[in-house]
């Protein structure tokens, strides 16, 4: 089955970028400059930012369900980001390395299932979820700190 991950758009962060450290502040928003390979991972790009880049760290309602599943938690962007993730068929290397926990919705975004799997056998977990046809899309979360990773669709 065919499916696409899809970063997030830049535009609701875009008046984040630039702002100071107290503007920020003032809005939840906390700027940091990535010291090390792996340890953020940007949700616009979708890819481990390189040490020197800058991020922002804020609070990102990423289920705006008028459901019980209504979900919201902790995201980096790259600052200045412009070009999101777009790829059919293919799982980012940033989601290949982590350990995934892949929650399935319906149209109703009601969760109907929910799986844990390493990034590398992402596919297998997709194509299984997909194959119930109550499943309208999935949200994939780094399973270890339950940050939102992307939105997965059927193509």
């Amino acid at each position: 089955m065919t499916y696409r991950i899809r970063g997030l758009e830049t535009a609701p962060f875009s008046a984040l970028f630039g702002l100071s450290d107290e503007a920020l502040a003032a809005q939840g928003v906390r700027r940091y400059t990535v010291d090390r390979k792996g340890a953020f991972p940007d949700r616009i790009e979708l890819r481990d930012l390189e040490p020197g880049e800058s991020v922002l760290l804020l609070n990102f309602t990423h289920l705006p369900a008028r459901s019980p599943y209504r979900a919201s938690h902790a995201i980096y962007v790259k600052e200045g980001a412009e070009h999101p993730f777009d790829a059919v068929g293919e799982v980012p290397e940033v989601m290949k390395v982590r350990l995934i926990s892949l929650r399935a919705y319906d149209k109703d975004d009601w969760m109907v299932d929910a799986d844990i799997t390493e990034g590398e056998q992402l596919p297998t977990l997709i194509n299984r979820f997909f194959a119930d046809a109550r499943v309208a899309y999935l949200h994939a979360h780094y399973a270890r700190r339950g940050c939102f990773a992307a939105r997965i669709d059927r193509v």
